[in-house]
């Protein structure tokens, strides 16, 4: 469907007003769509992010300035995003032992289970939604993408 139509706008968008637009629409339709599926677990897209970020690292405990680095919104408030999954006893975060003013930050167990059953969820919700395309036409977005990263 054209992007002109879901915005319900009869004015003529330029080509690079319409890419925009749409990257923006697809991107927050694709938020809420996942978001959905993380809401009965109390967790958010971004708290699942963390979450990923911190299993990556193999029960390593690692500093908040790298969580922020791998974020994928960057404009994430990583310090609130921490603190909710501490009280949800999903993260944890310890003193560095070599540096008093430093905080080592993990994932717990009680987040690596969560994670393995959300992942199947969103996993399949992921394919569904780009079912769509085909193979080609997936590596043609991804280069798309990329090239306009």
């Amino acid at each position: 469907m054209k992007i002109e139509k879901i915005l319900k706008t009869n004015t003529k968008l330029s080509p690079h007003k319409k890419i925009v637009v749409s990257i923006l629409y697809s991107s927050s339709q694709l938020s809420n769509t996942l978001n959905g599926i993380l809401k009965p677990f109390d967790i958010s897209l971004q708290q699942f992010n963390v979450l990923r970020i911190l299993r990556g690292q193999n029960k390593s405990a690692v500093s908040l300035a790298v969580v922020q680095e791998r974020m994928i919104s960057k404009m994430s408030n990583t310090t609130r995003l921490i603190d909710k999954l501490i009280k949800k006893k999903l993260v944890q975060k310890n003193i560095n032992a070599t540096n008093r003013r430093k905080i080592d930050i993990s994932i717990t167990s009680e987040g690596l289970e969560i994670l393995d059953y959300v992942d199947a969820l969103i996993d399949k919700a992921e394919e569904n939604i780009v079912n769509k395309l085909t193979g080609k036409e997936k590596e043609q977005l991804i280069r798309l993408l990329a090239k306009i990263r």
